[in-house]
């Protein structure tokens, strides 16, 4: 019997197609790209119609040597790598390497693709197969070229006007120009104050509340009452407007002080429809949002769930291909959710026909499927025993999504109350209440509760000229908000609007803007750094074509018209690199480190009078006076904004020395919590308290792992004894002894080169193996 060889990414997915596969197969795993550019000038010859040269990942070389091992026994290959651009890049390269050992000769080479690693699929795509589409992998290759185009030639300028060590992405600088627009949008805000006017209401033993919307006969805006003094002398008069003059009863017999007639009812009956299933964007938006979880740890715990988890059936892929864009469903994925519904809700949660979704996302490629459970009778509750805790709620989440977006919708029962107090005033209450539930009984976005939804905005039954007890009438001050610091979902969902990167990009921007340390996360959400700031602004004044996110999107487009083979490749490059080029040498010459550097100020040096600048210093920005050195006048960037904003007080907290208010503070090693009688009051704490790891300190078996920045603002891990114990790490540890030495600790590193891996942190020990199985690529940014 002839032997047929299977390559996949990763040994999880070999294991679980291995299941489905006859004993004429082996199936092996590629563990990620096989082959990467020579990590060097020079890599794409720009002046040889853009050749790439390449070189075996040398982490990844013992597993091409098994691999070729293994086709010089077989007879047949067949690539079963993801279906996207970098899967069938893998595929190519790793046919190239056999072509060059020779052990391909009259040996037929096969493509096969499947969205899920189900029986049926594996079976189906192993009885279709197809040759390596050239077109998807000439998309890749470009792809790859133009991330390295613009950062091998962009990074080096920024070292040599900014400072070493920085890069520029051709995706990730469009983002980073995201988050600094937003700050400086948060900077130049000022708030404004207005007023409302509420009417605490009640009837028959219901509370409720209404809010003015007319007085005198004037329709009130958000700035019709904007003073304290304005808001009471309404209020006194709508109160007098209330008085009850004819001693109005209750049925309970109690007297109405004062009283508001019900003018008009508006009920209405609206439909709600249930949202499309799941897309790599939507799902990342919405983990963050109902459990937390970064687009990075997503994506960790979906690529498990795609690969296969082993279960009383044994290893199976429990949802479909995570990286899409899509939200069409298989067709005979849809009939098992119709008779699934039917069966476990009624028939009458089953709308007549299933239901079709259109993606609403820019520059979307509708040839794959939505994330959904590769079988719905595979319910969250029978695997509850058999997934980790994160496996769990991410499943569940693509479950009742997938479920809920094939039921009916939710029939909504509205009501709008105005009620007049006096003659041209007038309160409005709206309220809901769900008839009938729908798809909201599986499933809602942000994990709201459909009842506690329902019963918070109920309202009495009423009729029109019914007359009600006014409890009390309430002015509430308010102050505009400026817009909110993005967020890991918000960035996504704007990544995903502006068509900035694709659906497995997502995650890897966000890291390496946090990598690079142009970004913080703070709060959840994210704020630029001083060195993001600089080379942000660096970027849209003199490379501003390429940060647009217009000119990101199209580029996008031309990829895509490359992977379907409307577009050649190589004058794609052509294109790109001649006006790059001439803008990179023109910028070399005419742009000074100080002009980059440096941002003058409308202000006077109080030491010498020449002009004051914010500065760029080793430890972040800072105002200086542009005459130094002759004048070594300075001063924090934040003394600068004190003048025009209040401090940010700490809520609920004093100084624990003096008993005065704690502010935030931001010194030169970034914000931290400090009294706010400084310098008569030194109190000083973090802004951001160690995270305990969980993990035991291996070397005095008393404390834990802490997760802790230093001053540079690195992340570090210590022992939370400190400082009785002084033993720590740079990288994350995780419970697990070292199996050479018995460490009982070992830590997570990552690098470019060889990917996550875990290591003994022991110097004596050279223990080290690949982390997981999320595949480093080499087009990540």
């Amino acid at each position: 019997m002839s032997k047929k060889l299977v390559i996949v990414e990763s040994p999880a997915k070999a294991r679980t197609i291995n299941r489905y596969l006859g004993t004429e197969y082996e199936v092996l795993a590629s563990y990620g790209h096989v082959r990467d550019l020579l990590p060097k000038e020079g890599a794409v010859d720009t002046e040889d119609s853009f050749a790439m040269h390449y070189e075996i990942i040398e982490k990844n070389a013992k597993s091409v040597d098994t691999i070729t091992r293994a086709m010089k026994k077989a007879d047949m290959l067949y690539l079963a790598t993801d279906p996207d651009r970098e899967g069938e890049a893998i595929s190519w390269h790793l046919c190239e390497l056999l072509k060059e050992r020779n052990v391909l000769d009259g040996k037929n080479v096969y493509r096969v693709v499947f969205h899920e690693i189900t029986q049926h699929a594996i079976d189906e795509a192993i009885q279709h197969p197809r040759q390596i589409s050239m077109d998807l992998v000439n998309a890749q290759q470009a792809r790859r070229a133009l991330d390295y185009l613009v950062g091998f030639n962009l990074s080096p300028l920024l070292w040599k006007k900014i400072r070493r060590g920085l890069s520029a992405g051709r995706v990730q600088s469009p983002a980073l120009r995201l988050i600094v627009e937003r700050e400086e949008e948060i900077e130049k805000f000022k708030a404004r104050e207005y007023w409302s006017i509420d009417a605490d209401i009640k009837y028959q033993d219901v509370a409720f509340i209404a809010k003015l919307v007319r007085y005198q006969n004037e329709k009130l805006t958000q700035f019709t009452i904007t003073t304290e003094d304005q808001a009471q002398s309404i209020k006194d008069l709508l109160w007098d407007a209330a008085k009850s003059g004819d001693s109005a009863e209750r049925p309970t017999g109690k007297l109405i002080a004062h009283k508001i007639r019900v003018a008009s009812v508006d009920r209405k009956q609206r439909k709600r429809n249930p949202v499309a299933p799941f897309t790599t964007s939507t799902l990342q938006q919405e983990a963050a949002r109902t459990f937390g979880f970064t687009a990075q740890r997503t994506m960790r715990i979906a690529q498990q769930l795609y690969e296969g988890i082993e279960i009383t059936d044994g290893s199976v892929g429990l949802v479909t291909y995570m990286r899409t864009d899509s939200v069409n469903l298989a067709h005979e994925a849809l009939q098992e959710l119709r008779a699934f519904i039917a069966g476990q809700y009624g028939f009458d949660k089953l709308p007549s026909h299933a239901r079709k979704y259109k993606t609403k996302a820019k520059n979307a490629q509708e040839a794959h499927e939505a994330i959904r459970p590769t079988s719905v009778r595979r319910t969250p509750d029978q695997l509850k025993s058999q997934l980790t805790s994160d496996q769990l709620k991410l499943y569940a989440l693509i479950w009742r999504r997938t479920v809920a977006c094939q039921m009916i919708h939710a029939t909504i029962d509205t009501m709008s109350i105005d009620l007049a107090c006096g003659e041209g005033n007038i309160f409005r209450a709206t309220g809901s209440t769900v008839v009938d539930p729908g798809f909201m009984m599986v499933y809602q976005e942000g994990g709201q509760d459909v009842k506690a939804q329902a019963e918070e905005s109920m309202l009495p039954q009423l009729n029109v000229g019914d007359e009600l007890e006014l409890v009390a009438i309430r002015p509430e001050q308010h102050f505009t908000e400026s817009p909110p610091r993005y967020t890991e979902a918000t960035l996504v969902k704007s990544l995903e609007e502006y068509g900035i990167g694709r659906p497995s990009t997502y995650a890897s921007i966000i890291s390496t803007l946090q990598q690079r340390e142009y970004v913080k996360l703070e709060k959840r959400r994210f704020r630029p750094t001083d060195i993001g700031r600089i080379v942000n602004r660096f970027l849209t004044e003199h490379f501003r074509d390429y940060v647009d996110y217009n000119f990101t999107a199209r580029l996008e487009d031309e990829l895509d018209a490359v992977s379907r083979g409307e577009k050649q490749w190589v004058p794609l490059l052509k294109e790109f690199w001649t006006t790059f080029k001439q803008l990179l040498d023109a910028k070399e010459e005419t742009i000074s480190r100080r002009d980059v550097t440096q941002e003058l100020l409308d202000e006077a040096c109080p030491k010498c009078g020449r002009k004051l600048a914010i500065c760029l210093g080793r430890r972040g920005r800072f105002i200086g006076c542009t005459g130094f050195p002759d004048c070594d006048y300075t001063r924090n960037v934040e003394e600068n904004k004190d003048k025009k904003t209040k401090p940010e007080i700490v809520e609920g907290r004093t100084c624990p020395n003096c008993n005065s208010s704690l502010i935030i503070r931001e010194g030169r090693y970034g914000r931290f919590i400090g009294c706010s009688t400084y310098p008569e009051c030194r109190y000083i704490e973090p802004l951001e308290k160690p995270e305990d790891t969980g993990v035991a300190c291996p070397e005095c078996n008393k404390g834990t792992m802490l997760k802790r920045r230093s001053k540079r603002g690195k992340t570090f891990y210590s022992c939370s004894t400190y400082p009785k114990c002084k033993f720590a790490v740079w990288n994350e540890p995780i419970n697990a002894p070292c199996p050479v030495c018995n460490w009982p600790m070992l830590t997570i590193k990552t690098t470019k080169r060889r990917g996550a891996e875990r290591v003994c942190p022991q110097k004596t020990c050279n223990f080290a193996e690949p982390y997981g199985h999320t595949k480093i690529r080499s087009g990540s940014r």
